[in-house]
């Protein structure tokens, strides 16, 4: 890291470098809370790419084993890296667990033991781990006044999650990896095979539209947990799910099928667009 560059810029170009639906989302939060915020989505960035990036299994175990480390480093004060530098005046004055960045990290290295799910319910670990532990970490940086907002915002991040497992079918199979349950491709008799040679089948697009059912069921439930007391300061959860949602939207109407030969993505004018909306209106 040059010199010149400070640990919140680093995470800061991290951020925008994204493109992701959280940047525009934090946009809209206190200075504090957003420097927090923007250091917690470039520690999940930097794991991820760990397993996204590396060819060899061995050299991305090693890797996460290094970034278990600095987790051990960044609460015992002494971090090393950019990102744990701008985590550390957070950790401690917004009460941010240890083991839950720990946990994403054993999400992240999920995608080294296996690419396959049996059943909803084992993708559903995979899913808490890498994104609804990071919805209530987020819930715990935004503020809160009943725990009640935590299980929203776990609900929440498990709906992101689903969501961009619809939208990467097509991304993640060319890594050979398939999010999908095996018993929902049993169920709507769509063969391993068709995704991972791309096949916009009738059969894959009734899967696909079940899939954003379940997702949608995901934030309906988690909307209902919210209580009124914190929908203000969890407006940046809720700036994200109407941009998530929108997405969604825009696969359902575009054709849910064709999530394997193209990645469907808002522009970003549309996504400040409804973060905007969201902060105004709610």
């Amino acid at each position: 890291m040059p010199d010149t560059v400070t640990p919140d810029q680093y995470c800061e170009d991290k951020a925008a470098k994204s493109g992701s639906s959280f940047y525009y989302s934090f946009r809209f939060l206190p200075e504090d809370r957003r420097r927090a915020v923007t250091a917690l989505y470039a520690f999940c960035r930097e794991v991820d790419d760990v397993v996204d990036e590396c060819h060899e299994e061995r050299v991305a175990r090693l890797k996460l084993a290094w970034w278990r480390s600095e987790v051990e480093r960044l609460y015992a004060g002494a971090p090393e890296h950019p990102v744990g530098q701008a985590l550390l005046p957070h950790v401690r004055a917004l009460d941010l667990p240890q083991g839950q960045l720990l946990e994403i990290i054993d999400g992240m290295e999920m995608d080294l033991d296996q690419a396959r799910y049996a059943s909803f319910r084992d993708l559903q670990l995979y899913c808490y781990r890498v994104a609804g532990v990071v919805g209530q970490l987020c819930a715990q940086i935004f503020g809160y006044q009943d725990r009640q907002t935590l299980k929203y915002a776990h609900d929440l991040g498990i709906a992101f999650q689903l969501t961009n497992i619809i939208r990467d079918v097509g991304e993640d199979a060319r890594r050979g990896r398939i999010y999908l349950p095996v018993e929902d491709l049993q169920r709507f008799n769509v063969p391993a095979d068709d995704i991972l040679n791309y096949r916009e089948t009738p059969a894959f697009r009734e899967l696909m539209l079940f899939q954003i059912e379940r997702a949608e069921q995901f934030y309906t439930q988690a909307l209902a947990q919210l209580p009124k007391v914190d929908r203000k300061p969890q407006r940046p959860g809720l700036m994200m799910a109407a941009i998530y949602r929108a997405t969604l939207d825009e696969i359902r109407r575009d054709g849910a099928e064709k999530v394997l030969n193209q990645r469907l993505s808002l522009t970003p004018i549309r996504k400040l667009w409804l973060a905007w909306k969201t902060s105004v209106f709610g």
